[in-house]
C-alpha cells in the first residue's frame, strides 16, 4: 500500500501569501530570496526562502539561528509543501551552522502553511549572485569563493517586470523569453490565450510571439518569445497594454468563436507540465 506522503499534490502552495514567487523561484528564476518566519508556534525563527543552496541542500541553519530554506532542492514525497515544511522543521532541531542534506519524511510531518507565519509577505528579492549564501558569520574560505565563483557564471540574467507582478524577462544566450505566473484557472488561461490569438493580439509587442505555457507546482506560465535586444526595457513598454488584454480576455464568459477554438487547440497541443 504506497505511503499517504506518496499521493501527489498538484498545487502544493496555495493558501500561502507568496505562492506565485515560490513557484516563481522554483521554475523560473535562477537567484532570488524572499523573506518570511516561522509561526509563533514554531518559535518565530527568520526564514529566507531562496532559490537554490550549496550542493543543493534543503535548508541551512545559519550561524545566527536562523534558516534558509532551498526551493529548488529535490525532496521527497508527493507534497512539495510537505517536504519544505519538514526540512524547516529538521532545520530548527539542527545545530547552528549546520546544513540539512535530506528532508525525512514522518506522519507528523508539517506543511508550509502550518509552519511559516501567513502574515508576513515579502517581496520576492532577485540576485546577480548567489552571495546570499554565505553565512555573515561565517569564514569565506578560498574553497568557498571558488564554489561560489563557479555558481555565479550559471544565473542566466534575470528581471522582474515592473507593471505586470509575477512576470519575468530572461536572457536565455540564443533566445530572450518573458514568463508569466498566472493564479487564474488553468482553462481560463487557455481560453483567455486562445482569444487574443485568433485576434492577433497574443503578442508582447512587435516581433514577439507567444509560444505556448505550461504547468508548475499546480499554475500556468505562459511563454513569449522575444526578439534579441528587446530587453526587460521593451517587455515593460508593453506591460500595462499587455496586462489590460489579459485580463479582459480572463474576465470574458461568451462562447469561444470557431476562430478560437481552432486557435485554443493549437495552444492546447503545446502544454508542458513541470512537477
Amino acid at each position: 500500500m504506497p505511503s499517504p506522503h506518496d499521493v501527489l499534490v498538484r498545487r502544493p502552495f496555495e493558501g500561502l501569501p507568496a505562492e506565485r514567487d515560490i513557484v516563481a523561484m522554483r521554475q523560473l528564476v535562477p537567484a532570488a530570496t524572499l523573506a518570511s518566519a516561522t509561526d509563533a508556534e514554531h518559535g518565530g525563527v527568520p526564514v529566507l526562502l531562496a532559490t537554490v543552496l550549496p550542493m543543493a541542500w534543503p535548508a541551512v541553519r545559519r550561524s545566527d539561528g536562523s534558516i534558509v530554506l532551498g526551493l529548488q532542492a529535490s525532496v521527497p514525497g508527493g507534497d512539495l509543501s510537505r517536504a519544505f515544511g519538514q526540512a524547516i522543521v529538521q532545520a530548527l532541531a539542527a545545530e547552528p551552522g549546520t546544513p540539512v542534506t535530506q528532508v525525512t519524511l514522518t506522519e507528523d510531518s508539517p506543511r508550509l502553511q502550518d509552519v511559516l507565519d501567513l502574515s508576513v509577505d515579502e517581496p520576492i528579492r532577485l540576485h546577480e549572485t548567489f552571495d546570499f549564501w554565505i553565512d555573515p558569520e561565517a569564514e569565506r574560505t578560498p574553497e568557498v569563493e571558488a564554489s561560489l565563483a563557479q555558481a555565479n557564471e550559471s544565473i542566466m540574467p534575470t528581471r522582474a517586470i515592473a507593471g505586470l507582478p509575477h512576470a519575468y524577462w530572461v536572457d536565455a544566450g540564443a533566445k530572450e523569453h518573458l514568463r508569466w505566473v498566472l493564479d487564474a484557472a488553468e482553462e481560463t488561461v487557455i481560453d483567455a490565450v486562445a482569444r487574443l490569438h485568433a485576434r492577433r493580439e497574443s503578442g508582447v509587442g512587435e516581433g514577439t510571439r507567444y509560444v505556448g505555457s505550461f504547468r508548475a507546482d499546480g499554475l500556468s506560465v505562459p511563454v513569449w518569445d522575444l526578439p534579441s535586444g528587446f530587453g526587460a526595457e521593451g517587455v515593460e513598454r508593453e506591460a500595462v497594454a499587455l496586462r489590460e488584454r489579459f485580463d479582459a480576455a480572463l474576465a470574458a464568459t461568451e462562447p469561444l468563436t470557431a476562430l478560437e477554438r481552432r486557435a485554443r487547440g493549437g495552444i492546447v497541443a503545446r502544454q508542458v507540465t513541470l512537477r
